[in-house]
């Protein structure tokens, strides 16, 4: 099963005090399967890697460690997400109040009919009001 997967359960595959067995269970399905994320995927967990060297909660061979461990992950990234960032995307940042961000992750598990994986409160609350699979 492909699923969508966002930078904030991501994140929580490398940080201890936010690991939990479902987030470890999410790893486990996209290393068995596969995954698709926005092309900004990449952007917003290096950025959050970067911030974490910056507070001195991990250092820059962890930061290099956990990419490669990413980049050999069957983690597809969508080439359209951005031809639906100022049409589909917008609409729903408007209509769930998402950052543009958050929306490129919701648009694409409802363009591509897959679930969505997230910690997000507000993303997974604006995915079940669109009946979008949410895990």
């Amino acid at each position: 099963m492909s699923l969508v997967v966002d930078a904030s359960l991501t994140l929580a595959w490398y940080f201890e005090d936010e690991a939990a067995p479902a987030t470890e269970g999410v790893l486990d399905l996209v290393s068995e399967s596969s995954a698709v994320v926005p092309a900004l995927w990449r952007f917003e967990v290096g950025n959050a890697l970067q911030m974490s060297i910056r507070r001195k909660r991990i250092d820059a061979a962890y930061r290099d460690a956990v990419l490669t461990e990413l980049a050999a992950l069957p983690i597809a990234i969508d080439l359209e997400t951005d031809t639906h960032a100022w049409t589909r995307t917008l609409r729903l940042t408007e209509l769930f109040g998402l950052t543009l961000y958050d929306a490129a992750y919701l648009e694409l598990a409802q363009r591509r009919g897959i679930p969505l994986a997230s910690l997000d409160q507000e993303m997974c609350a604006a995915a079940a009001a669109i009946n979008a699979t949410i895990l």
